[in-house]
């Protein structure tokens, strides 16, 4: 909204700023973190008197159990956040910006939804899943068909670009579609699988939200992409903006999530922050980074995937003392917030290693 303040540049020469691509992603971030942090405590009283509150489940860890009663549906501050500093600050002319509004509202109405069922009509197998997915599916369709129809970049449609190489790709031809759409859902859902201590998914979706912000910003600029050897996609320089108030968002509702947690984001949040980030990654064709940037939500994903063929196989055993693998970990005796802090520590230097393919080609 105030992007198009900019075109009254000639009445007001210092309107221009709002031209600038930097300055709305920082002002994005800011308006996210702070209105997150006014709107949180009326947020969480609500929650807690509505007695939306989380129900610790028997099989879960022992040391979880005190966590029973701590408000839930928490990610509604993200959702509000992000979306209102996205309306605010990023060109509403931008398809980029619609789709990711379309993903965040589609993918958080199914998060929503889900725990409604688990915490209101308290049922605590939620929402059916084979319903969660459609939603997933039909959602991960509708991006998809866009994008075939807009190709971020027509001679790369339907190419995966390697990363650290120089434009080398590997073409999926009528493959790629379906490989999209597993991108959308499977980062949905390994958004999810990670949301199981205080801070860990908001705070690893920071630093992937980070390098996706930094990949759009410099694949939107001819010059940048051409400098650097990646792919120039027109317009994508505005998923930055989106991408700070993303980050903003995840920041602020840190500061009530981070150990010991005054509110869980539950569902509500942890299925669309995937789902975004993997529509990003398509739009700005950096598909392939994603295991890397996102290589925690890959890892928690794949213990699951481990200890489910493990434990078939084998009969009964278990590859894992409890899976996803953060809850391995708790269960061998390091104390949650150690767990989390090497998390993000592990999440820094996988975000580092992502942006260091800008000049690594």
């Amino acid at each position: 909204m105030f992007y198009y303040l900019s075109h009254l540049t000639g009445h007001f020469s210092f309107l221009n700023i709002f031209n600038y691509i930097t300055f709305r992603t920082g002002a994005a971030i800011f308006t996210s973190f702070l209105l997150t942090l006014l709107i949180g405590p009326a947020v969480v009283r609500k929650l807690r008197s509505y007695k939306i509150q989380q129900i610790e489940r028997d099989y879960g860890p022992a040391s979880h159990l005190s966590k029973s009663g701590t408000p839930t549906m928490g990610g509604i501050l993200i959702l509000v956040s992000l979306l209102v500093s996205v309306l605010f600050w990023a060109q509403l002319s931008n398809a980029y910006i619609w789709l990711l509004i379309f993903a965040t509202i589609s993918l958080g109405f199914a998060g929503v939804m889900d725990d409604y069922t688990k915490l209101v009509k308290k049922n605590p197998e939620g929402m059916k899943s084979s319903i969660k997915l459609a939603i997933q599916l039909i959602t991960a369709l509708i991006v998809v068909g866009y994008l075939a129809i807009n190709p971020p970049n027509a001679q790369y449609a339907t190419s995966l670009i390697i990363p650290y190489m120089s434009k080398m790709f590997i073409n999926l031809s009528i493959f790629y579609f379906a490989f999209a759409m597993l991108v959308i859902v499977g980062t949905s859902n390994a958004t999810n699988l990670t949301d199981g201590l205080d801070g860990l998914a908001s705070g690893c979706m920071v630093f992937t939200a980070v390098t996706y912000g930094i990949f759009a910003y410099v694949a939107g600029n001819v010059n940048f992409a051409d400098y650097l050897k990646i792919i120039y996609v027109p317009g994508a320089g505005e998923i930055a903006v989106f991408m700070g108030a993303l980050i903003g968002a995840c920041m602020g509702f840190l500061w009530f999530n981070a150990y010991p947690a005054q509110v869980f984001m539950g569902d509500t949040s942890s299925l669309f922050l995937g789902g975004v980030i993997g529509t990003a990654a398509l739009c700005v064709k950096q598909e392939l980074l994603l295991p890397i940037s996102g290589g925690l939500f890959l890892i928690e994903t794949a213990s699951v995937m481990l200890q489910m063929g493990y434990f078939k196989i084998t009969h009964g055993k278990r590859l894992f003392k409890m899976a996803p693998i953060h809850h391995h970990f708790e269960l061998k005796g390091i104390p949650e917030p150690k767990v989390i802090v090497r998390f993000w520590i592990v999440g820094v230097v996988l975000m580092l290693i992502s942006l260091a393919s800008l000049k690594i080609r």
